[in-house]
């Protein structure tokens, strides 16, 4: 039986009042339950979820054919100093623009999302964990970990109901783009997590003592400001 919960963040240590939480895991780990069962432990007005995914790179300047070709699950594809800008904003108290992006066209889209701070931002995505200027504004890292065929089994189960595409190019994409991308950049920053969380989403027990963590954390931080 492997490891239901690995926890090594300190309690204390945390003065400011807003806590970022960094979300990190593979393509089809189970981030998204992850997330919304904190969202459930946590009060609406308390929490706000930053995409990663939101802060792919503006292409606008590229020509559609050269931006379709462009590799999702690479460092290169995000702008990572405005997404590290957007959290220090939130993390002093000041709302930002978050970008918006559309897979159609493989840009930035015109709008933006207003996101005010709020006591808990957590910041999730495949490589919320990379950036070292963005893991050290975070007070708790977590990666979300599964087995490499329950990812793929979750990623062709999605994509083909969602977005229709064959399951011969799913496996195609495994295998030259997810499995590389993820071997090299995503596995290695489970170094990094405070917490790991093995079989992702369905690890019902481990995903509880980390929500039971987390709201602990937050009250104990609401009591220490309010001193």
């Amino acid at each position: 039986m492997g490891q239901a919960f690995r926890m090594d963040a300190p309690f204390g240590g945390w003065g400011a009042k807003i806590m970022i939480i960094g979300i990190a895991g593979g393509t089809g780990s189970g981030k998204t339950t992850v997330v919304r069962k904190i969202l459930e432990s946590l009060e609406e007005s308390t929490v706000a979820v930053i995409p990663q995914d939101s802060y792919y790179n503006d292409q606008s300047h590229l020509p559609l054919d050269v931006r379709k070709k462009t590799n999702f699950d690479h460092p290169d594809a995000f702008e990572w100093s405005l997404l590290s800008k957007h959290i220090a904003e939130l993390k002093a108290g000041r709302a930002i623009e978050q970008p918006t992006y559309s897979y159609l066209t493989c840009t930035r889209l015109e709008d933006t999302v207003h996101v005010e701070p709020k006591e808990v931002i957590i910041v999730e995505g495949i490589m919320a964990l990379y950036d070292k200027n963005i893991r050290d504004q975070m007070d708790l890292k977590i990666f979300v970990d599964a087995a490499p065929d329950e990812r793929l089994l979750r990623v062709i189960v999605r994509d083909i109901a969602e977005r229709g595409h064959p399951l011969e190019m799913l496996i195609d994409k495994y295998r030259n783009v997810l499995k590389p991308m993820h071997d090299e950049f995503i596995e290695p920053t489970k170094q990094y997590a405070d917490i790991i969380i093995p079989n992702g989403g369905n690890n019902v027990q481990a995903i509880e003592m980390m929500r039971m963590y987390i709201t602990a954390a937050v009250k104990e931080r609401k009591n220490r400001v309010g001193k």
